[in-house]
């Protein structure tokens, strides 16, 4: 079957800052493997992406290296919204990232005044790493040392949907557009779904997949991310949401670490784990097994994207559009390996999980780059451009 460009509109390839855990040449060659067309990339490397000169510097450091086309978030800081307001016509910008709680990496807003300001400034949509820093402070003590189930704990649901309620209100208020990364939770489910319009949200295969606390106790800290995985009264309502076409996206959130640092005793273990290779096969699998439509699928990941962020040419098998086709064969049942894991990091959370419906090959600008899991040519992937 041949599908409009997948699109993964959530990924990290800690370049510049963490190139040893992934960079852009092999995080994009881990997309292409895994079907996937193109991605947006997170500002929140070292440093950030939260000026003209590191933006710019992004996109030099993607020419020529990244085998799918990209864009890039510009991250949002307490300071530097006279940029905000000037984004409008960067090239290869696919909005703002706007951290409320802290995560990975130093870019932080959490005062309401702060967070009015980026919203006021920007011309771009605001997509939300939504969770409460007060909450996130006031718990981090009930964290035990050696317990990476106590994550959910720490990060616990009202983290969750506190932060959420405060940026739909201010976002609803200055009549800009919000999106809702990795939502987690039943009651942000709940609150989302009778919050359309400017605002929309997108979850992530990992939270329709794995399920507290077996998740933590078969995967010990390769299960940890923020915000976490929880349990399945969130899992069956994630679902619940999906069925109906309430979230707007899937994407990854791939946030590669090395295996050391991931080994490490909880709380010193970072958050975040693979995904851009495994989106595809995952979200097959659960196609083959009737939690949702190829065509939700489709939504999911080529039309709602185009439509939510803008861009141009893609998303659709149209005339005039662009050449980008993900090849998919739905029988196909394939392991995943950590040895097969493209990314630097070099293992999945997935390993040794056996899905039914792969890639079997993807083309970008009408260049045919993977075919049955193998790489083909050269790194050619060019910016996405945006209406």
């Amino acid at each position: 079957l041949v599908l409009p460009g997948c699109l993964d509109t959530q990924v990290h390839f800690r370049e510049p800052g963490s190139t040893d855990a992934e960079d852009l040449n092999s995080g994009s060659k881990a997309a292409v493997v895994g079907g996937i067309t193109g991605v947006f990339e997170m500002p929140n490397t070292n440093p950030p992406t939260s000026n003209k000169k590191e933006f710019q510097n992004k996109l030099n450091l993607a020419k020529n290296r990244m085998y799918c086309n990209y864009a890039f978030y510009f991250g949002a800081t307490p300071d530097n919204h006279k940029d905000l307001a000037e984004l409008k016509n960067l090239e290869g910008c696919c909005g703002v990232k706007l951290f409320v709680g802290s995560s990975t990496g130093t870019l932080l807003v959490d005062k309401e005044k702060d967070i009015e300001k980026v919203f006021e400034n920007t011309s771009k949509i605001v997509s939300v790493h939504s969770e409460d820093e007060e909450i996130l402070n006031l718990r981090k003590k009930l964290r035990e040392k050696g317990n990476v189930l106590t994550h959910t704990v720490w990060r616990n649901e009202e983290c969750a949907i506190s932060s959420t309620r405060k940026i739909v209100k201010i976002a609803k208020r200055l009549n800009k557009k919000a999106h809702i990364l990795h939502v987690t939770t039943k009651e942000e489910v709940d609150f989302l779904s009778q919050n359309k319009g400017n605002i929309t949200f997108e979850i992530t295969p990992q939270h329709l997949t794995l399920i507290s606390p077996e998740c933590y106790e078969k995967l010990g800290t390769f299960a940890q991310m923020n915000p976490p995985i929880r349990d399945k009264s969130h899992y069956d309502r994630l679902w619940y949401a999906v069925r109906n076409n309430y979230n707007d996206t899937i994407g990854s959130d791939h946030a590669p670490h090395l295996k050391q640092n991931k080994k490490k005793e909880y709380p010193d273990s970072p958050s975040g784990m693979p995904g851009v290779q495994t989106l595809l096969p995952v979200m097959l699998n659960h196609v083959n097994e009737d939690r949702l439509k190829l065509g939700q699928l489709v939504n999911l990941l080529c039309e709602n994207p185009v439509n939510i962020f803008g861009i141009q040419n893609k998303g659709f098998i149209k005339k005039d559009f662009d050449a980008d086709f993900t090849i998919i064969d739905l029988d196909k049942i394939i392991e995943i390996k950590n040895e097969n894991i493209e990314s630097k990091c070099g293992w999945s959370p997935f390993d040794g999980y056996k899905f039914k419906g792969t890639p079997v090959a993807t083309i970008i600008n009408g260049e045919i780059k993977m075919k049955n899991g193998k790489l083909l040519g050269y790194p050619s992937g060019k910016p996405i451009l945006f209406k």
